[in-house]
C-alpha cells in the first residue's frame, strides 16, 4: 500500500481535496459511526479537523490502521516532527495540542528513547501482582459505592467511574494518603473544569512531591520500580512517564467502565442475562471495545517523508490519526463474532500498544462486577437515547450516567467481639483510604541487574523536573479543555 513519490503531489489529490471532515462538537458525538461511514467512501484514509485549524489524516480501514501502527520506519510517533506546530499553523494553546505534542515519554518517542522509556514501563507493570490489583479495585469500588448506595440513585460516571482509577493509582503509584488525596482532588478538578489554574498547581507539586518521598523511601509501588530501573529516567523523564501512565490510564478507563455499564444496563442481550443471575461483563467489554472503545480516535503518527498510502499523498510531518473505532468496524473484516475476540485496535498495536491493557481490562472488569454485585437491580434513570455523549476528537465518553436502585442502608458497624466469637459477614463502614500491601515483588532494589532491552549510556537522575511543559496554556489547562470538549 505504501510508495514513496518521486516528485510533487499528483493532481487532485484526495489528501488536498475538499473540506475536512470536523470530529468535534456534538454532531460528531451523537453519531461517530456515521460519520465514518462517510468517511470511508473516500478511500482507507480521509482528511479530517480535530479542532479549529487542526487538520490531519484518518485511517478508517482495519488493514491500512494495522500498517501505519507497524511500520515505524515510515510512520514515526516523535510529535516534534509535526511541522504545522513547528511552523506556526497551530497555536501551542489550540486544545488538541497537549494531547499531540512531545513530552520525553514512552508514547511519544522513537527508536533507542522508545526502547528504553517502554521497557521501564513494561517491566515495572509486570511486577503488579493481578490479586493485589483485584483486592485494591474491590476496597477502592466499595468505598465509593457505600457513599451512594442509601440514595438509590447516582450518577455513575461522576461518582463512580471518574474517581475510581485514581483511588486505584494513588494505591499503584505508592502515594500517601495526604499525597493520594491531593492527586485525586487535582485530577478530578482538571477532569470536571474546576479550578483548572489550582488543579494544575496541584497535580505538579504533588508529583514531584511523590518523587522526592520515594527517593528517599522506596517501596513495592509503581514509582519505586520506575526508578530503581537501569533506565536510570531522570527527575523529568519520571514525570513525564508517570504523567502518561496516570493521564492515559484514567480518561480511557473511566471511559471503559461507563460504557460497559451503559451496555450492560441497556442492551438486552446483556441485561437479561443480569436479570436472570449471569453477569457477562467480560463479554460486554469485549463489546464495548470492538464498538465504541475508549479512546476511539488516537495513535497519532507522522510520517518521516512524503509517502503515497493507498493512493493518497501524506506530507512529511502531517498528523495521521488512526480511528480504532472505525478500523473494528470496517465492513470487510465480515464479522458480527465479537464474543472473547481480541482482535480489535482499542489497545492500538505495533510497538506503541497499550503497556497496561490487563491490567486496566482487570479493574474494568472488576469495578463492573463489584457494582453490580452490590447494586443487583441497577437500572438507567433515562432512556438510553437520551444520554449524552461528551463532544471531542479522541474520546467516547459520556457526559453523565444517572441510574436508580433500591436503596440498600449500610449496614450498622460491628460491636467488638466477645469470648464468644465474633460477627461475621459485616461490611466495614466505608474507608477515606482503602489500604491494602502494595502489589508485587516486595523486594526493592537500587540497583536492579540490567535488561539487554536498554542501551548501556545511563543518564543522570539528579535533574529536577524543571522543564515540564509551559507556555500560555499549561499542559493541565489544555488538557482540561479537551476532557470538556472545547
Amino acid at each position: 500500500m505504501i510508495h514513496r513519490p518521486d516528485g510533487p503531489p499528483p493532481p487532485g489529490c484526495p489528501a488536498h481535496q475538499g473540506p475536512a471532515t470536523p470530529l468535534y462538537g456534538p454532531d460528531f458525538a451523537a453519531d461517530p459511526h456515521a460519520v465514518y461511514q462517510r468517511l470511508r467512501t473516500q478511500g482507507p484514509v480521509a482528511p479530517v479537523e480535530l479542532a479549529p485549524r487542526v487538520r490531519a489524516t484518518l485511517v478508517t480501514d482495519y488493514r491500512a490502521a494495522l500498517e501505519v501502527l507497524r511500520n515505524t520506519d515510515v510512520f514515526g510517533k516523535d510529535a516534534r516532527r509535526w511541522r504545522a506546530l513547528a511552523e506556526g499553523r497551530v497555536e501551542a494553546d489550540n486544545p488538541v495540542v497537549p494531547m499531540m505534542a512531545y513530552r520525553p515519554n514512552c508514547l511519544f518517542s522513537d527508536g533507542d528513547d522508545h526502547r528504553r522509556y517502554r521497557q521501564a514501563v513494561d517491566d515495572s507493570l509486570a511486577r503488579i501482582d493481578p490479586n493485589a490489583l483485584r483486592g485494591y479495585v474491590e476496597r477502592s469500588a466499595d468505598s465509593l459505592i457505600d457513599r451512594f448506595t442509601a440514595l438509590g440513585e447516582a450518577d455513575l460516571l461522576g461518582s463512580y467511574a471518574k474517581t475510581l482509577p485514581l483511588l486505584v493509582f494513588q494505591q499503584l503509584f505508592g502515594c500517601p494518603p495526604e499525597l493520594g488525596d491531593r492527586l485525586v482532588e487535582g485530577f478530578s478538578g482538571i477532569f470536571d473544569g474546576v479550578d483548572a489554574e489550582r488543579a494544575d498547581a496541584l497535580i505538579t507539586a504533588s508529583l514531584v512531591e511523590l518523587l522526592r518521598t520515594k527517593r528517599e523511601q522506596p517501596g513495592a509501588d509503581m514509582t519505586s520500580w520506575l526508578m530503581a530501573h537501569p533506565a536510570q529516567l531522570t527527575d523529568e523523564e519520571m514525570l513525564h512517564q508517570l504523567v502518561v501512565l496516570i493521564g492515559a490510564g484514567t480518561e480511557p478507563q473511566q471511559n471503559l467502565i461507563a460504557n460497559a455499564l451503559r451496555l450492560l444496563l441497556s442492551d438486552d442481550r446483556f441485561a437479561g442475562d443480569l436479570r436472570g443471575g449471569s453477569m457477562p461483563v467480560e463479554d460486554a467489554l469485549d463489546e464495548v471495545l470492538w464498538l465504541d472503545p475508549p479512546m476511539a480516535n488516537y495513535g497519532v503518527h507522522y510520517p518521516v517523508a512524503d509517502v503515497d498510502f493507498g493512493g493518497t499523498l501524506l506530507r512529511e510531518g502531517e498528523p495521521v490519526v488512526v480511528s480504532f473505532a472505525a478500523a473494528n468496524t470496517d465492513p470487510s473484516l465480515r464479522s458480527d463474532h465479537r464474543t472473547g475476540n481480541r482482535a480489535h485496535l482499542a489497545w492500538s498495536a505495533g510497538p506503541h500498544h497499550c503497556p497496561a491493557k490487563d491490567a486496566a481490562r482487570l479493574i474494568a472488569a472488576v469495578a463492573v462486577e463489584r457494582l453490580l454485585d452490590r447494586l443487583p437491580d441497577l437500572e438507567l434513570a433515562v432512556p438510553v437515547d437520551r444520554l449524552v455523549w461528551r463532544p471531542g476528537p479522541f474520546h467516547r465518553a459520556l457526559t453523565a450516567l444517572p441510574v436508580r436502585f433500591p436503596p440498600v442502608p449500610l449496614p450498622v458497624p460491628a460491636p467488638a467481639p466477645d469470648l464468644t466469637g465474633t460477627r461475621r459477614n459485616h461490611r466495614p463502614a466505608p474507608a477515606e483510604h482503602p489500604t491494602a500491601p502494595t502489589p508485587g515483588d516486595s523486594r526493592w532494589t537500587a540497583r536492579p541487574a540490567p535488561s539487554q532491552s536498554i542501551p548501556p549510556a545511563a543518564t543522570s537522575t539528579g535533574k529536577p523536573p524543571a522543564s515540564a511543559p509551559t507556555g500560555r496554556r499549561s499542559l493541565w489547562s489544555s488538557l482540561a479543555a479537551w476532557w470538556r470538549g472545547q
